[in-house]
């Protein structure tokens, strides 16, 4: 009894990849505090035709839709009663958090005068599409922070365990209405963009287009994790249950290009993507390796196999990359005068704000009961 007693102590295991992951995240942060100083001028390339650059369009838009896997593992597991995905409850959930917590650091270092990051939550814009996008990024994270209460009371303020369990039922509710409002308002920034932004991106279904994807693409992002995880702690997901998963995603993409196809020939612009020039190649690349081939693995026998699996996880994944980095860049370069790249520093933090995640992932992953709770995530 006494051996139970003991505290349990904290671990983190140092090998040569988190070396040099911590020194990819040691110059973001120093990088981050020579921004906050100094002002966005010196550090990044942005001017007044790219007010927005890597920080937003990455970090945030592309960040947003990556960490979207917890709203719909939540909507399966707690709203639809689907246990047989409760394995993957957990750790879809940390990855969404870790992402939002990254997506709020990308989104306050992108503001110009950082120190009014708290004017919002005061003065009610409620006119502004980002105002909306705002409240809510910033609600979710802090519903997502307390429902991983749940988690962390099981170690630590144990007291407040049967609380944090009591209140998560509410949370989860609360933490799935949030993602559906500010996915798709990050496509109805776009909205107003009708003259700038090139007609294979924008279409009055761009709200739409960002929600499905930011659904979709989470099962893609538990993919990618499982494996990772698998190969790191010997925790393997059972390929039926991600097969199935990816399955849900595979409907969702088909009316989702479906859609697609429907808008482009339905506003005339179908004939674009075969123009030959960067947009149309970087829209069928967007669209066939993202969509069209995910889908093919999906319902035919590459996806019983974990390399299948994984496979869909870098495609789908990449294709969503690309499609927000072609709205944010790709579509608006043809109607901008000036001209952007990211530079070093920006490179730097974005790099530095994924390494930062994956060190807190494996860190949370090893102290806490995230792949492996109430024998679970050992079901054939």
């Amino acid at each position: 009894m006494a051996a139970h007693a003991q505290p349990q102590k904290w671990s983190f295991k140092i090998t040569p990849i988190r070396i040099i992951l911590m020194m990819l995240a040691a110059t973001a942060i120093g990088i981050c505090i020579f921004r906050l100083v100094t002002g966005l001028g010196i550090v990044t390339n942005l001017n007044d035709d790219w007010p927005w650059g890597m920080w937003i369009g990455f970090d945030v838009l592309t960040g947003v839709a990556l960490a979207g896997g917890g709203y719909g593992t939540a909507i399966l597991v707690h709203v639809l009663h689907k246990e047989y995905y409760h394995p993957i409850a957990r750790s879809a959930m940390l990855t969404s958090l870790l992402g939002y917590l990254l997506v709020m650091a990308g989104l306050f270092l992108d503001i110009g005068q950082w120190f009014n990051f708290w004017r919002p939550f005061v003065s009610w814009g409620y006119n502004s599409v980002l105002f909306e996008v705002f409240w809510c990024v910033s609600c979710y994270t802090t519903v997502q922070l307390l429902e991983f209460g749940e988690i962390a009371t099981e170690r630590i303020g144990t007291k407040y365990h049967e609380l944090a369990k009591k209140a998560l039922p509410f949370l989860m509710i609360v933490g799935i209405i949030f993602p559906t409002l500010h996915q798709s308002s990050l496509g109805g920034l776009y909205l107003i963009a009708v003259d700038k932004l090139y007609p294979l991106w924008w279409s009055p279904l761009i709200p739409l287009f960002f929600l499905m994807s930011s659904f979709f693409v989470g099962p893609a992002m538990i993919c990618i994790e499982t494996t990772l995880a698998g190969r790191a702690y010997n925790h393997w997901i059972p390929i039926p249950l991600l097969r199935s998963l990816i399955r849900i995603s595979g409907f969702v993409m088909i009316i989702y290009l479906a859609l697609k196809l429907f808008d482009l020939a339905n506003r005339g612009v179908f004939n674009l993507m075969f123009m030959g020039n960067m947009e149309g190649n970087l829209f069928l690349a967007e669209i066939i390796l993202g969509i069209i081939i995910p889908i093919i693995i999906c319902f035919t026998g590459f996806s019983a196999s974990r390399a299948g699996l994984f496979t869909f996880g870098l495609l789908v994944s990449g294709g969503v990359i690309l499609n927000r980095m072609n709205v944010v860049f790709t579509g608006m370069a043809g109607s901008t005068a000036g001209s952007y790249f990211p530079s070093a520093a920006e490179w730097l933090v974005s790099i530095g704000l994924v390494a930062i995640g994956v060190l807190a992932y494996c860190f949370i992953a090893e102290n806490f009961k995230i792949l492996d709770h109430d024998d679970h995530s050992h079901a054939a």
